[in-house]
């Protein structure tokens, strides 16, 4: 770039925008890229407060911000994501489905580390509706190195760090278990619970059983749907006295426990695992029947992606895995599981 007088500007072309802002009514671009400054417009500019002006002298080793950030969104725009315009050396990211949106972490801390270059996102690994904004890159200078844009480039190795997985688990198994449930002494109230949770993904409990307790029971239930259903959830035994029996159950189908409590509140008492063919089974903690947000929430558009957690997965979930129980719920917009 070149600085001169704006006096002087006429017939030179500007390499940037020119933001005009009047209060309560406008915010915008007065003059593009591009264009070729006349007279006329020196009255303008200088009302704008531009004494002085960029003009565009680019060689082959920089780029203009608006070109950097058409990079910057390459890097990030992958699977069901959508973009708006460049703007002053700014692209926004859209969800183009209703999916889990996930973020290469460390390749975004290693971008973000390059001077000169930015990228803001929300928060990976969590739900998003189609047409939710995802993320925003922005060139900082006016005009960058191409080493930049080229380090950048490298970090992402050609594969977008950005992407929103779709729903493909759509059937789920509920094993209710209780003597006061199997009897009839009490109404069965987590099913409907689950029902609507479920339903938010697209998925539909296609088998329900109600079993009375004991780890045979149990575990003879849980052997019945197993083939059927994407998913498996037990309901009931799921704490650490002598007659829960539900964890020692789904060990017993054959099940490769991942994690058997949970750094979160409400939901420690959770149990993940999976089977050979890569079907998920949960044991589920009392608390999801009547807790507003639990670990259940912060899992289920994970597994209904079709990703498997594994234990690291768990154990990040302690910074912000404390639900502050607010009078007014105002989850998924608020700190809980971020």
């Amino acid at each position: 770039m070149k600085l001169i007088k704006t006096t002087e500007a006429v017939g030179h072309v500007l390499c940037h925008d020119m933001t005009c802002i009047i209060p309560g009514e406008y915010k915008g671009a007065r003059f593009k890229k591009g264009y070729i400054v006349t007279e006329e417009d020196i009255p303008v500019l200088l009302s704008m407060g531009k004494e002085n002006l960029y003009i565009f002298e680019k060689d082959e080793n920089t780029l203009h911000e608006d070109e950097a950030a058409e990079i910057l969104c390459e890097i990030c725009k992958g699977e069901n994501i959508s973009r708006g315009k460049v703007s002053e050396g700014k692209i926004e990211l859209f969800s183009d489905i209703d999916g889990l949106f996930t973020v290469d972490r460390e390749k975004l801390k290693k971008i973000n580390s390059v001077d000169e270059i930015m990228i803001a996102t929300r928060k990976g690994d969590t739900a998003v509706k189609s047409g939710d904004k995802l993320a925003g890159t922005r060139v900082i200078p006016l005009v960058i190195g191409k080493d930049k844009t080229d380090i950048a480039k490298g970090i992402a190795e050609e594969k977008p760090i950005l992407n929103v997985l779709p729903y493909v688990l759509k059937t789920a198994a509920v094993i209710t278990t209780g003597s006061e449930v199997f009897h009839g002494r009490i109404e069965d109230k987590f099913t409907p619970v689950l029902e609507k949770k479920l339903s938010d993904y697209g998925i539909g409990i296609t088998e329900h059983i109600i079993t009375d307790d004991g780890t045979d029971n149990i575990q003879q239930a849980i052997n019945s749907v197993k083939g059927k259903t994407d998913m498996i959830l037990c309901t009931g035994g799921m704490s650490v006295d002598p007659d829960d029996n539900t964890p020692g159950a789904i060990k017993n189908t054959g099940a490769q426990i991942v994690t058997y409590g949970a750094p979160v509140l409400p939901g420690a008492m959770f149990l993940m695992g999976y089977y050979e063919d890569g079907t998920p089974v949960m044991g589920l903690p009392g608390c999801v029947m009547y807790a507003k947000a639990t670990i259940f929430d912060l899992v289920l558009p994970r597994i209904a992606a079709g990703v498997r957690l594994t234990r690291a997965d768990f154990i990040s979930y302690g910074e912000g895995g404390l639900c502050l129980g607010c009078d007014r719920c105002t989850y998924p917009d608020c700190s809980f599981g971020k």
